[in-house]
């Protein structure tokens, strides 16, 4: 197995390189890993600008994230589910195909969280940024809702360098292997 090592504050982790189609990725999994999103969070809330009013993060991975950003920073967030839920009324949304999925999905936002959005300056909250659908597809889905993206905060950039993400550090891109 071929890993990539990372390290965020005191904390170090071996990453799986995995195949995503044409290339490989270190594949970060924040879900579960309580001690690395704490690490990534404490970093992260101390780099919010200061206009932020709002945290925003697609669902799923980054959801934890946002979380402990939130608790450490009292900025409230919202989250961006990947379906429409029967519950929501008047939810907005946006199909985005980001490089680890490799197809069209979703981003919704549930009516009752537009208001929380309408006219704040937000930051987005992910893990990775690669090669930034998701991110470009958030941002057209809070400009729709009436928020104002002033900021992105992600525990790694990938890829292509991307001086538009607050990030802790930047993961490469691998050559895809072939698969036995």
């Amino acid at each position: 197995m071929h890993t990539h090592r990372v390290r965020i504050g005191g904390v170090e982790r071996d990453l799986q390189v995995v195949n995503v189609g044409a290339v490989s990725v270190a594949l970060l999994n924040l879900l579960g890993d309580t001690e690395l999103t704490e690490a990534a969070a404490a970093e992260l809330a101390s780099r919010i600008p200061p206009e932020v009013e709002t945290l925003v993060t697609p669902e799923v991975k980054a959801v934890p994230l946002a979380h402990a950003i939130s608790v450490r920073s009292g900025i409230p967030y919202v989250v961006a589910r990947k379906t429409e839920k029967p519950y929501m009324v008047g939810a907005v949304k946006k199909t985005v195909v980001s490089i680890t999925t490799g197809r069209p999905q979703e981003l919704v936002i549930d009516g009752a969280d537009i208001e929380r959005l309408r006219a704040r300056r937000v930051a987005i909250v992910d893990d990775v940024v690669s090669t930034g659908g998701t991110l470009q597809g958030l941002r057209d889905l809070l400009t729709e809702v009436g928020a104002y993206v002033v900021a992105t905060l992600a525990v790694f950039t990938e890829g292509a360098d991307r001086p538009d993400v607050i990030a802790l550090g930047h993961l490469p891109l691998f050559p895809a292997t072939s698969r036995a």
